[in-house]
């Protein structure tokens, strides 16, 4: 599980779910999108997150995207996939990915309302308890959990090895990830580029990026620089993509995805079609995605 962990010490890039013409899941397109991002020096790749609409495709949708997945990107990349909802759909998707040869898998959010701290770390450890030959990554998107929470967990699992970490709270994370134990898991930024240099400042080592699948040179060379301790560097990065971002994050991230196709459709690679309860953006927000991608060309030239 060593090694595991410290592949997760990586962009985590989360892809897409592409879309054809007639609404269905593009396995096509996705391969290339893979592929593209592998090309690019990618290792890490996460099919059936929330960039790829995790909560709109079918059971049958996330097993075609993951076992495409997979196959693009053969043995040149690590594949983290995506598992979630009750504890039995989450388990057979975790099987299905281990059969695929498929080494870890990130465990989404519980979007239960009913969410107990105590019920967060049971849920995860059934899970894991289920698939002890996979490397398990739970996903923190609110403050109920804390590290004692993650702490038991990990006492409990030795197969959970990360910690996608998504609370906007850099001190939070702070304090969570060194009650939880610093050094137990590989703790990863879950909110992006835009608050990866404040949490590698105080302890991640990853994070994970639904940008790098427009502009991989972008999240690349922020990682780099990180991994450096050129947080000058990793700064000038965070300014090239402060706005696209924003977009993103609007409105309580209402655009999130949507915003991604945008750049992907606009370069070419794929449909920008989303399903509800996402939605196609306004002309406006179509129009200073192109100025963006623009921008990002003509610093490449």
């Amino acid at each position: 599980m060593h090694e595991l962990a410290d592949r997760l010490a990586d962009v985590v890039a989360v892809t897409v779910t592409p879309f054809g013409a007639d609404g269905s899941v593009d396995l096509g397109t996705n391969a290339k999108l893979v592929r593209r991002l592998v090309d690019a020096g990618v290792n890490v790749i996460t099919p059936n997150g929330n960039t790829g609409e995790f909560y709109a495709l079918t059971p049958d949708e996330r097993r075609q995207v993951l076992e495409s997945t997979v196959a693009a990107a053969g043995d040149e990349a690590t594949v983290l996939a995506g598992v979630g909802l009750d504890v039995a759909s989450a388990v057979e998707s975790a099987r299905h990915a281990r059969d695929l040869g498929v080494p870890m898998v990130m465990v989404h959010q519980p979007v239960h309302p009913y969410l107990s701290a105590d019920g967060w770390v049971d849920y995860h450890r059934q899970i894991a308890d289920a698939v002890p030959e996979l490397g398990v990554v739970p996903y923190i998107r609110g403050p109920r959990v804390a590290g004692a929470q993650v702490g038991l967990l990990g006492e409990a699992c030795p197969n959970v090895i990360g910690v996608k970490y998504a609370v906007p709270d850099p001190v939070r994370f702070a304090s969570v990830a060194r009650d939880a134990g610093l050094g137990r898991f590989t703790w990863l930024c879950g909110l992006a580029e835009p608050y990866t240099p404040a949490y590698w400042a105080v302890g991640a080592r990853g994070f994970t990026s639904g940008l790098v699948t427009a502009a991989p040179e972008l999240t690349l060379r922020m990682r780099d620089a990180l991994r450096a301790g050129d947080f000058a560097a990793a700064m000038e990065v965070w300014e090239l993509i402060r706005r696209f971002e924003e977009l993103r994050g609007a409105d309580a991230s209402a655009d999130n995805v949507s915003v991604v196709k945008e750049a992907l459709a606009q370069l070419g690679l794929c449909r920008s079609d989303v399903r509800p309860p996402s939605r196609a953006l306004p002309a406006g927000i179509r129009e200073e995605v192109a100025s963006i991608l623009a921008a990002w060309q003509e610093g490449e030239a």
